[in-house]
């Protein structure tokens, strides 16, 4: 199955992130390795985006995706096994050890 966002297709879940907010992700989490001056770079440039009226609905289409994708892996994310107790000598309740 292909997934498109307009006329773009999306291979990753990284493209697909990128083409629904029309930035890189790079741009807010940045990369690994980036000295000060790349990471004030990048600020500068997150605080440029965040000013143009044309992406006033940045912060809530974040939102909106992040919620979008912890329900559809809500199984995944919330799967927990309890986990179960070793045998060992559990003491009766007079006290007195049982046989394991």
């Amino acid at each position: 199955m292909r997934t498109y966002v307009g006329r773009q297709q999306a291979v990753s879940a990284e493209d697909f992130v990128e083409l629904a907010l029309g930035t890189p992700v790079e741009l807010w989490i940045g990369v690994e390795g980036e000295n000060e001056m790349e990471r004030a770079a990048r600020l500068d440039a997150a605080r440029d985006i965040l000013a143009d009226p044309e992406y006033s609905n940045l912060p809530d289409d974040v939102a909106r995706i992040a919620a979008e994708v912890i329900e559809a892996h809500a199984p995944e994310l919330f799967n927990v096994v309890p986990l179960a107790r070793p045998l060992s000598r559990r003491r009766s309740r007079s006290g007195e050890r049982a046989a394991a």
